[in-house]
């Protein structure tokens, strides 16, 4: 015998130890034929679990209903705005401000194509802005932040705006201090503390950001890119959250950690039904059941509600879609992303908090 052939190789010896993943992949296989043996139809009814928590919010919110073509709409009406001289316009009306809190006013045009437009299409869009504009990390994360202070879709804000009616709450006080003031606060508070290498930036020093494709062109184009937006990254993102939630369902523990959720929401004077479809499904649809509730409810939840609902949620938006859009379009990684997101959504939450308790009494009348 050869001395090759006699001697272990160091993968040979590598490959012999037990890995943690071996461990839990035998402990798995073995649960599985326990399961077949014992309790077979467990695994049919754990894919079934997970079906039935997935279908109706792929299917039946972004497939069948409005809002899977007004993502698409969205994407068309962000490109023609573009294209029309929108971003140069923006730019202009809040260099003034941000050169006096030293940061790259293209900070502000993610929150405000988030109004007019969807979340997805202001990042796809506004990522490449900030990159043109020459903002720092921490500038685009502020962006990031400071867009899910803002609705992710027009419908949310006009169906919101249906809601405060019926509950006979005063709108426009609410309108400046929950969407339009913390485009200008939100940038601030976080350069002078969490995200502090911004800088001032002159007008002269930014480039035209209006594109100079045909405008045939930009529509199609625009039309195809919010296709793939949908299919591609909504989708997808959306199934992924859910496919979570039918586990935690099938494993019995989603009950308790909804009530939570409800008895949480309720103590941040946020609506708890309305408040957990915001969070998990859509906020639009969230507004819209918010205004076919009874007229017992405080008004403090309904003003609780209409902010959080007027924000980056849901979560699979949070967690999946933005991180997925925002490490294509702009120069952060999917964690340097996330945490912005998140940081974002908690001072959407105390927002809503502070208007749901402390603006409410002022409102009604």
């Amino acid at each position: 015998m050869s001395k090759k052939a006699g001697t272990k190789t160091k993968a040979d010896i590598s490959r012999g130890k037990w890995q943690f993943y071996e461990v839990l992949g035998l402990l798995l296989v073995v649960t599985s034929m326990l399961l077949l043996l014992f309790k077979p139809n467990s695994l049919a009814d754990f894919f079934n679990t997970i079906i039935t928590e997935i279908k109706p919010v792929v299917v039946d919110i972004f497939l069948t209903s409005e809002i899977g073509i007004a993502i698409i709409a969205s994407v068309i009406m962000g490109r023609l705005l573009e294209r029309l001289g929108f971003t140069d316009g923006l730019i202009r009306a809040f260099v003034p401000v941000m050169k006096w809190f030293k940061i790259n006013p293209a900070v502000i045009i993610p929150s405000v194509y988030n109004i007019l437009g969807d979340i997805n299409a202001a990042g796809k869009i506004a990522g490449p802005i900030l990159v043109k504009a020459d903002a720092t990390k921490d500038e685009q994360k502020i962006a990031i932040a400071t867009m899910i202070q803002s609705p992710q879709s027009f419908a949310t804000f006009v169906l919101g705006l249906i809601a405060l009616a019926v509950f006979g709450i005063h709108a426009f006080p609410l309108i400046i201090l929950a969407i339009f003031l913390p485009i200008i606060i939100v940038p601030f508070l976080l350069s002078k503390t969490i995200y502090r290498s911004t800088r001032k930036v002159e007008l002269k020093q930014l480039p035209r950001f209006t594109p100079r494709t045909p405008f045939l062109q930009t529509v199609f184009s625009s039309a195809k890119e919010g296709a793939e937006l949908l299919f591609l990254i909504i989708i997808p993102a959306v199934a992924v959250v859910f496919f979570f939630i039918g586990i935690l369902k099938f494993a019995g523990v989603w009950g308790p950690l909804e009530s939570g959720l409800s008895a949480m929401l309720t103590f941040t004077s946020i609506e708890p039904t309305t408040g957990i479809v915001s969070i998990l499904a859509a906020p639009t649809l969230a507004v819209a059941q918010l205004a076919e509730l009874g007229q017992g409810i405080d008004p403090r939840l309904v003003v609780g509600s209409f902010v959080l609902a007027n924000s980056g949620l849901p979560l699979s938006v949070i967690f999946g879609q933005v991180p997925a859009t925002w490490v294509e379009s702009s120069s952060l990684n999917e964690k340097e992303v996330l945490i912005a997101a998140v940081i974002g959504l908690i001072i959407r939450f105390f927002t809503a908090w502070a208007l749901g308790v402390f603006l409410t009494p002022y409102l009604i009348g």
